[in-house]
């Protein structure tokens, strides 16, 4: 049977890029706000670029939330990227305090408007940055495997999340503050870079996650 990928449209999502990112590597997507494709499809993407609380009302107005939920419980892999992300916490504090997935237990904050010296920070972060292996952990056999220590990431975004749980795959720093831009939990991936959009190293970063899923 072939294994099919969806790709969850949710009204708010960087469906083009990611969806030709995986149509190259050789997986057969589905883009679909349709729960029954969630529950028919082998993996699962939430991409993502906007704001919190709509992404959440937009999830809710097409009945995603328990599908999502129940693919993650069920096993089947999973990856967020950028605010596919963030929506997997507990709460934002983007325009008040928003209530998000929970799949992972913690918060998504706002970076601060100075850095810790005192000087105005660029907010959204819109850049090319590094990304590096936290204090005790290891790449190993996960999805960042073969990725060099300090690899450059494009990331657009202005929040960051805090897990309670140490689930950090990848941190990095961001005018003088560390932040968690990667998480592993089970059969969550999830990151707040953009894989698609961080060339070759991005696209090896899919291919590992499809390699270790046994995607194709």
């Amino acid at each position: 049977m072939t294994k099919k990928t969806c790709i969850i449209d949710y009204k708010l999502g960087n469906l083009f890029s990611v969806n030709q990112a995986l149509k190259n590597i050789g997986h057969e997507v589905v883009i679909s706000s349709n729960p029954k494709d969630i529950h028919s499809c082998h993996a699962i993407v939430l991409p993502g670029v906007g704001a919190f609380g709509e992404g959440m009302k937009n999830l809710d107005n097409l009945n995603l939330i328990q599908p999502i939920l129940d693919a993650i419980r069920s096993g089947k892999p999973f990856l967020g990227i950028c605010l596919g992300l963030q929506l997997l916490f507990s709460e934002s504090e983007e325009f008040g305090t928003t209530n998000g997935l929970g799949v992972i237990k913690g918060n998504v904050k706002r970076f601060n408007k100075v850095n810790p010296f005192g000087i105005p920070r660029k907010v959204p972060q819109i850049a090319w940055n590094q990304i590096f292996i936290p204090s005790g952990k290891n790449w190993n056999n996960t999805v960042l495997e073969n990725i060099d220590e300090g690899t450059y990431m494009y990331f657009v975004h202005s929040y960051f999340v805090e897990p309670i749980d140490p689930v950090e795959l990848s941190v990095t720093n961001y005018d003088g503050q560390e932040y968690i831009s990667s998480i592993l939990k089970d059969n969550v991936f999830a990151c707040q870079f953009h894989p698609e959009k961080s060339a070759d190293e991005g696209l090896k970063i899919y291919r590992n996650w499809t390699e270790l899923n046994n995607l194709l």
